[in-house]
């Protein structure tokens, strides 16, 4: 739930509402102990009234559970509050006989003075709330509080996928997380507070009975009234005080029940009721036609009958000509647009591609749709914000278009027109993942993560929760679209960096740092040498976002040399400590495997000086067992949970990174310039030549 509930303004109260629920507390306890006048009383049972009311409208309008976060706590102060009345009322019925004109008013009014009339409605409202409200909304309550809480991890890691997907930002993951955590609280608040209910409807019980024996004690042997007078006097006070009170204690309970029962539409209960009711027509025809035929059964009522059918027809008629309406309307206004005369076609359109594709099949349209509820374009707007936050780069727009020659469920994405992956997503299922720990069985399509590769099913949603509370990482398909495509622009980022892209970086720079933009270009450099060692970065996915400081070392080495490769080196070298901490654990250790001494003389005796710059040319056979060993320790780090890392020399990184790039593209190749003064080393394993074994070793 991302939206936040707008606080209103309350003035005086407030400021000061602390002060006053405390005070409201006290004087429930002095009702419990002090004796109160018949005038007092009144107003405190009509507000006790006007308070059950209260909740219960609130109750309707709120869409969201945690709107009413509150609710629990208020459930035990209004039953605090009416126990704390019932001990005034009865202590004024068996003192003065009397108790205010509300007791007096709902014995003889509402139940029409008979006290047994009195005792049967008392008797009903009492086995509606404790037989039917209070009971099916306890169980609700205990079998949410239960999922809620099973389904924590799984919404946890959910989060997890979403922050590193780049769908959301930190400040969202902690807003979810803080949601998540007031949600379970809620609803195992609500479990509890379903045992105060369930005791105040027990404890009216008693308390009706005790309250017509003593007052029946007190008349008779008190008071010196004769059988029937202490009877009627004494049961009609305690019925209407009866009644008075536990119609509110019905309405508060009732809350209670739409409370545990709201499905979290982002509607108010009376919206989604009519809405929903009134959607389908052809239900009310039906209903009128059944009490149509009601009418003719002998002894039926007419007139009630009658006036029940027509109602029900005249809806029906009503909401279906609406629906026609709306549908000639939806046509006229599709008959238009092809009607409309379309402007001459621009030639020039069809010559250039777009920077990034998404083409999808015809059955993933609706997750495109807003008005279908689709989030797909709002969530690839967070992913150009996301790769502008986190590497630094302005990915271009990124065009969604239905494509009729893919598969229903396929999508594809191309960059510059040419395709670049391709996956299949089911929109009325889910994608759950195996983190490690879960060991049942999921029964559905069995495939792979598209962006990650790790092996995963498609399930229906009936085995959602079921996934969760096994362990499994559950994400909707529009996720794993999403993050596919987030890694996929991840991975092509020094592709999507052209030269305007390039020149508003540095615009933007200038405004921050225009002395050493202004040295640097066009003097020391060109435009797209600055490009190209932003390239170099991207592809080692090393952020450009400090671009001042990469530009700071560009001016400090461009002067000396034009080889934009070494100028990567150098620019590397003076972003070290950012680089380092984004492969060092918490405690600043930076696992590692290196080269033996031997391998890195290998390759320095292998660089070539070409017309295209240094480049390594080694023996196919010497390639083959480098890349034999470097596997085996990629495989070692794995086997020990590190991400793997790979530290050489200065002069060997550059080529070690062209050499396994192809074979092994997530691997870090970091220099020993690279490395921070606080950095600490930890390496783990050792790349030699001898067939290609490996030596582990702790010699850092």
């Amino acid at each position: 739930m991302n939206e936040t509930t707008a606080q209103p303004n309350l003035g005086f109260i407030g400021r000061h509402s602390d002060v006053m629920v405390a005070a409201a507390a006290v004087m429930v306890v002095g009702m419990m102990i002090l004796p109160m006048p018949h005038w007092l009383l009144d107003i405190l049972l009509c507000a006790n009234i006007a308070l059950a009311l209260s909740i219960l409208l609130v109750t309707m309008y709120t869409s969201q559970p945690l709107e009413f976060s509150s609710f629990p706590s208020m459930l035990l102060m209004t039953t605090l509050f009416r126990l704390a009345l019932n001990v005034s009322a009865t202590r004024l019925i068996l003192l003065h006989s009397s108790a205010g004109q509300v007791i007096t008013s709902f014995g003889s009014v509402v139940v029409g003075g008979n006290y047994v009339v009195g005792i049967v409605v008392f008797a009903i409202l009492v086995i509606i709330q404790f037989i039917v409200i209070t009971s099916g909304a306890g169980r609700v309550a205990e079998v949410a509080a239960r999922f809620t809480l099973d389904a924590m991890p799984g919404k946890q890691m959910a989060i997890d996928a979403d922050l590193s997907a780049g769908l959301i930002d930190e400040t969202q993951a902690r807003h979810r997380r803080v949601e998540i955590s007031r949600e379970a609280d809620f609803y195992g608040a609500m479990d509890g507070a379903g045992k105060f209910v369930r005791g105040d409807a027990i404890a009216a019980i008693i308390m009706i009975i005790v309250n017509i024996i003593g007052g029946f004690v007190v008349g008779v042997a008190q008071r010196s009234m004769n059988l029937t007078d202490a009877l009627q006097t004494y049961t009609l006070l305690t019925v209407g005080e009866g009644l008075v009170t536990q119609i509110p204690a019905l309405l508060v309970s009732t809350a209670m029940g739409l409370m545990v029962t709201k499905n979290g539409g982002e509607k108010s209960l009376g919206y989604e009721l009519i809405t929903q009711i009134c959607s389908k027509p052809k239900a009310l025809s039906i209903t009128a036609a059944v009490f149509a035929v009601m009418m003719v059964v002998p002894g039926m009522p007419k007139m009630p009958l009658l006036l029940a059918a027509t109602m029900c027809a005249t809806a029906a008629y009503m909401l279906s000509q609406s629906e026609k309406q709306a549908q000639e309307d939806e046509k006229r206004r599709t008959e238009q647009q092809h009607d409309a005369p379309k402007a001459p076609e621009s030639m020039t359109d069809l010559i250039g591609v777009d920077p990034l594709t998404l083409e999808i099949g015809y059955g993933l349209i609706p997750l495109a749709d807003p008005k279908q509820g689709g989030d797909l374009l709002d969530r690839i707007t967070m992913i150009r914000r996301q790769a502008a936050m986190e590497m630094g780069v302005l990915v271009p727009a990124i065009r969604v278009r239905d494509n009729v020659q893919l598969g229903s469920n396929e999508y594809v994405v191309r960059l510059r027109g040419t395709e670049t992956a391709r996956g299949e997503i089911f929109p009325e299922q889910y994608l759950a993942m195996n983190p490690g720990a879960a060991t049942d069985k999921l029964t559905g399509i069995e495939t792979t993560e598209p962006a990650f590769g790790l092996p995963a099913t498609w399930i229906a949603e009936g085995q959602k929760m079921f996934a969760e509370v096994a362990g499994y990482t559950v994400v909707e398909p529009t996720t794993v679209l999403v993050t596919h495509l987030t890694e996929i622009v991840r991975r092509h980022s020094a592709e999507l960096l052209t030269r305007q892209e390039t020149q508003d970086i540095v615009d933007a720079a200038r405004q921050e740092a225009p002395a050493v933009v202004n040295e640097l270009i066009p003097e020391a450099m060109a435009l797209g040498d600055v490009q190209k060692v932003l390239q170099n970065l991207l592809r080692e996915r090393v952020s450009v976002k400090d671009i001042v400081t990469i530009l700071e070392a560009l001016a400090d080495f461009a002067p000396s040399t034009k080889d934009t490769d070494i100028l990567t080196e150098y620019v590397r070298q003076r972003l070290g400590l950012a680089i380092c901490r984004r492969y060092a654990a918490d405690d600043g250790t930076l696992t590692v495997f290196t080269l033996h001494p031997g391998v890195e003389q290998v390759i320095v005796d292998g660089i070539r000086q070409t017309e295209l710059g240094a480049r390594l040319i080694l023996d196919p056979g010497r390639v083959q067992e480098l890349l034999t060993g470097v596997r085996d320790q990629i495989e070692l780090m794995a086997q020990q949970g590190h991400e793997p890392v790979m530290l050489c020399s200065p002069r060997t990184r550059l080529h070690m990174r062209r050499l396994i790039e192809q074979s092994f593209p997530t691997v870090a190749v970091l220099s020993y310039a690279e490395i921070a003064p606080d950095v600490n080393i930890e390496s783990i394993g050792l790349v030699t030549l001898d067939e290609g074994l490996v030596a582990s070793t702790n010699a850092y």
